[in-house]
């Protein structure tokens, strides 16, 4: 039987913990789990902790720790990934799939041709949702720390800020990926839903990015990023 894994937003040590009230009623109310069932629990420093249910109630649940262990490594591969934002599920499942793909950090890139538009209260649901949505992919996937997810930027700002030996924009007129070396830290540009156009690959140009492809047919907004995450950590990463 597979161990119970979660996230706690706090610092975690040996000895008896109260759990925070949003993890205490998804074990309690949801799971249903009960007093002496194990669990592992990590809280992003790198670190993972097994224990077991002291008490399990309503909207309190306690949990002794009796055991550190060394997390899952991160990827030698640092990866920012500037994804075009998109809509509802397709946003959600890039985030998803970049996090158990070892994606170090993920700026939303607004671009012009960007169906979705946030206000300040908005995007402020929207950060949070999108951290639960890496939050529960790291609990999936045994990464014991969580990729940094930035506030929405424009495109230019995003471009400006960007700091990376190795800086690519995928589109679909250009060289492969394996043709470059072998980068400590990597910056990948993925267009929204209608793709980037001519003037904003020519931007992320000036700024030193280059134009990479994924192979001879085109990809959804969601897929590029799967795709182009899991050939850099094939020629460069973990993989």
């Amino acid at each position: 039987m597979r161990l119970s894994r979660f996230f706690i937003d706090a610092p975690l040590s040996l000895g008896e913990h109260a759990l925070p009230e949003a993890q205490a009623h998804y074990i309690g109310r949801v799971l249903r789990m009960a007093v002496g069932d194990a669990v592992q629990l990590f809280d992003g420093s790198g670190q993972e902790f097994l224990g077991q249910l002291l008490e399990v109630g309503k909207k309190t649940v306690r949990v002794s720790l009796d055991q550190a262990l060394p997390g899952q490594p991160d990827s030698a591969l640092q990866v920012h990934l500037g994804q075009g934002l998109s809509r509802g599920e397709r946003m959600d499942w890039a985030i998803q799939k970049a996090t158990e793909l070892g994606v170090s950090e993920i700026t939303p890139i607004v671009s012009e041709r960007c169906e979705v538009r946030l206000k300040d209260e908005r995007a402020d649901k929207r950060l949070a949702h999108w951290r639960q949505v890496a939050i529960s992919a790291c609990e999936q996937c045994g990464r014991s720390t969580l990729p940094l997810i930035h506030p929405p930027q424009t495109l230019g700002d995003w471009l400006a800020s960007t700091d990376a030996d190795l800086k690519l924009v995928l589109h679909p007129v250009a060289e492969p990926l394996t043709n470059h070396a072998k980068p400590a830290r990597l910056a990948f540009l993925i267009g929204p839903e209608g793709g980037l156009n001519a003037s904003e690959v020519e931007q992320a140009s000036r700024v030193g990015f280059h134009a990479a492809r994924l192979g001879p047919r085109v990809l959804r907004t969601e897929t590029a990023p799967v795709v182009a995450l899991a050939v850099a950590q094939q020629l460069w990463g973990d993989f």
